[in-house]
Order: structure tokens, then C-alpha cells, then sequence
């Protein structure tokens, strides 16, 4: 089957929600799932295909002005072989491969939150995804079940105990964050390591026999003990620092007093013009960076409450 078989006119042409403004989401690739069972068409692909190499640290080879340096198949020569296939830019593949397994001496290397800011949208979104599916298979070299020795398939999308046959799927942990407000304010609290005076929302990861909604009441009592009343969804950003996905919300809540128990060094609720200056630039309140859905759930409650 030629590969242009397995392609689709646009990639997932989806509405995204009320949020927008946040990296890694932007002008994904066309995963061509189908292609993933077939090797010898992403064989066909390989030499004209573009590769991403990221090394043991998640860094992806840059040029010596940081631009992407992904080189090309032929470039690296051989096949595909333990490369994991991202998907297809219309004609063109893209894989990524880790840096320990080919010889390329490269001028300088990139982070991937550096790369949000500096690289085209659709570089930096095939870059997070390629981050996250190679961090994965550094970390589940063994089978959970038995403890043998994992043997990657599917283009590298599978990986198979090479006793018990078990098969193993790349790891996503759901997190929901969210925008909670009492009517007049917007809830933020802080960590002890984050830079003076940096707030942001709320956040936590779901448990077992969770909803997302009863999520978002838990970690919001848990880490400041405000009542959550109710919750709607908002979107969702992937988060590959490893592997995490962000589902967005926004929560209407009691005015109760924020406590923190440790996990948060501080909470307390914002007024509008409090947010309206850090979003401007003024007074000494710093929000989340511009690439999270953390600033995208923050600037969405400001239009809200300004509008």
C-alpha cells in the first residue's frame, strides 16, 4: 500500500475550546497510525524523512543559533530501525531517535521550553511529542509483570515483554488544572520553589476511580481548603515534563479563607485588577509563562470578569 494511502486531507481539523495562546497543541503532525504496521513503506519514507534526535536530558539537536536541526534519513543513513515514527507533515515523515544510538556531532542543543518559544509552532509541538514517547521507553525498559527484558514495536509505539509477551503502551498521566473563582476572584497560590512572587492555579493529578470534576474539588480542598461548588471544561494541553496532560477547568467556589497544608507555601484569591496588572506588566505579581494552560486558564477568567 503506498504510504499517501494512510494519509488524511487535514490532521485533526477539531474546534479547541474558549483556550488558546498555549504551546505544544498547534499544527500537530499527521499520526498515520496505519503506518505504523508497516515497515516497509516508513522504509520507503526514511530517506527523505525528517529525524529529530534528543538526548538522555530531553534536549533535541539545534543549530548554533538554536534553530531545529533535524536532519534527514539519508543524512543519518541505514533505516528507520529502533526509530519511533511521529507521523507525516504532507509528504514528508518525521521520526525521532535517541541521541546515544547514532554518531552526530551537532553545534549546540535546544529545551523543549525554550523551543515553545523560539520555534515554529509545529516544530516545537512534534518535538514535545517526540520527547515524551522517548522518555517513555528509557524508563519502561522492563515488563511490570515479570521483569523481562521490553522489546519496542509498532514503529515504537508498543513495547513487548520478550518473556511473558505482556504488552506495554506508551504512559500518559491525566492532571487537571483549573481556574477557580468566587464570583469577584481568582484563586493562586505558590510554590516554595518557584521565583519570588509567582502564582499560579491550581493543579493535581487524578487518582484511580476519579472523575475529572471530583478531581478538581479534591486537589482544590486538599491544597487550600476552598470549597469547589461546580466545574466545566475547558481544553487540554499535552505536557511532556514527562508525560503528563493538562485538562483545563474553570470552577466556581465558596469564598472560603485559602489554607495550604505544604504542597502550596501560599494561596490567596486575586481581584481582577490585580491580574489585569501582571498581565500588563506591572506591580510585582508574575504569572505562569506564556506556553502554559496555566496563563491561558488565568488570561480566559480575566476577559470573563473584564468583559
Amino acid at each position: 500500500m503506498p504510504a499517501d494511502a494512510h494519509r488524511t486531507p487535514t490532521p485533526y481539523p477539531i474546534e479547541t475550546g474558549p483556550l488558546s495562546g498555549f504551546s505544544f497543541v498547534a499544527e500537530p503532525l499527521d499520526r498515520a497510525d496505519a503506518l505504523r504496521d508497516d515497515p516497509q513503506a516508513l522504509a520507503a519514507l526514511w530517506p527523505q524523512a525528517r529525524v529529530l534526535v534528543i538526548d538522555a536530558e530531553g534536549l533535541c539537536f539545534a543549530d548554533a543559533d538554536g534553530n531545529l536541526l533535524a536532519p534527514t534519513g539519508e543524512e543519518i543513513g541505514g533505516g528507520p530501525g529502533s526509530a519511533i515514527f511521529l507521523g507525516l507533515r504532507g509528504a514528508v515523515a518525521w521520526f525521532a531517535v535517541s541521541s546515544d544510538v547514532i554518531a552526530l556531532e551537532v553545534p549546540g542543543r535546544m529545551e523543549l521550553r525554550q523551543a515553545a518559544f523560539q520555534w515554529a509552532h509545529a516544530d516545537s509541538t512534534a518535538f514535545a511529542q517526540a520527547r515524551a514517547l522517548l522518555h517513555w521507553q528509557r524508563s519502561t525498559r522492563h515488563c511490570s509483570v515479570c521483569g523481562g527484558k521490553l522489546d519496542f514495536h509498532r514503529a515504537g509505539y508498543t513495547g513487548r515483554c520478550s518473556q511473558c509477551r505482556t504488552e506495554h503502551y506508551p504512559r500518559v498521566d491525566p492532571a487537571v488544572i483549573v481556574a477557580v473563582s468566587d464570583g469577584s476572584r481568582l484563586l493562586l497560590g505558590r510554590q516554595a520553589a518557584w521565583p519570588q512572587h509567582r502564582y499560579s492555579v491550581v493543579a493535581g493529578f487524578v487518582e484511580p476511580g476519579e472523575t475529572l470534576e471530583q478531581t478538581v474539588a479534591r486537589e482544590v480542598m486538599e491544597e487550600t481548603r476552598v470549597r469547589v461548588r461546580s466545574a466545566r471544561y475547558l481544553g487540554a494541553q499535552p505536557w511532556p515534563f514527562p508525560g503528563a496532560l493538562m485538562l483545563g477547568f474553570e470552577a466556581d467556589a465558596e469564598a472560603d479563607t485559602p489554607t495550604v497544608n505544604g504542597e502550596l507555601e501560599h494561596a490567596r484569591w486575586f481581584t481582577a485588577d490585580e491580574v489585569g496588572a501582571s498581565l500588563r506588566g506591572e506591580g510585582t505579581l508574575l504569572l505562569s509563562p506564556a506556553l502554559s494552560i496555566a496563563r491561558a486558564l488565568i488570561e480566559h477568567w480575566y476577559r470573563k470578569m473584564t468583559a
